[in-house]
């Protein structure tokens, strides 16, 4: 499991561009670009109505085996069960274009987050907007938005770029500790990270 493991993320980190790309400036303190789009559910998603909260975004496929590590194992939902409950704002984000791997209709999604016990928002990103505006080039991708709007963490979820479920009680989760720290009223003391995954189906 393991040979096949370290091939599968040699594989990964060569094969798609770990770097952000956007048409504006994403850093770290820098406002977090705004959007405005329906959930799947119908329902108005704008960022700049949860200033005052922390605010997740996580790029999601759940055909990369880079996600299905934390899905299968439950370790996303209780991420999102954990921190909605402490008021945390979560979106997991579909920016695949219709036609390429990771994208899904909304009735699907709504399927998927009743069989996956998710606790967030899902937004299918179809036309992949809000993904390019934040140059997201893997899934999972996250950001942490903080409670003035600006970006508090941006990078992969963790410290450890496997596919293997084995790994994730090893591993240091970047997203849980920067949460900690920012609900507590620290500085997030690990605010940017190198992304790794599978690469986004974005529409040309």
């Amino acid at each position: 499991m393991k040979a096949f493991t370290t091939g599968l993320t040699l594989i990964a980190l060569s094969a798609f561009a770990l770097s952000f790309a956007s048409p504006v400036k994403i850093s770290v303190g820098a406002a977090a670009p705004s959007f405005e789009i329906k959930d799947s559910k119908g329902n108005d998603v704008k960022l700049e109505d949860y200033k005052g909260k922390f605010v997740v975004l996580e790029w999601c496929n759940f055909g990369c085996p880079f996600v299905q590590k934390h899905y299968n194992t439950n370790n996303m939902q209780s991420l999102q069960k954990k921190y909605t409950q402490k008021g945390v704002v979560w979106l997991t984000i579909f920016s695949a274009a219709e036609g390429n791997h990771g994208y899904y209709s909304t009735m699907k999604l709504n399927q998927l987050a009743v069989e996956k016990k998710m606790s967030s928002k899902l937004i299918a990103d179809s036309e992949g907007t809000i993904g390019k505006m934040y140059g997201a080039k893997n899934t999972p991708t996250m950001f942490i938005v903080d409670p003035k709007g600006h970006i508090a963490y941006m990078g992969g979820i963790d410290d450890t770029a496997s596919s293997d479920p084995e790994d994730i009680s090893k591993a240091k989760n970047y997203v849980a500790a920067a949460l900690d720290e920012g609900l507590a009223g620290k500085r997030v003391s690990i605010s940017t990270s190198r992304p790794y995954g599978c690469g986004i189906g974005y529409k040309n």
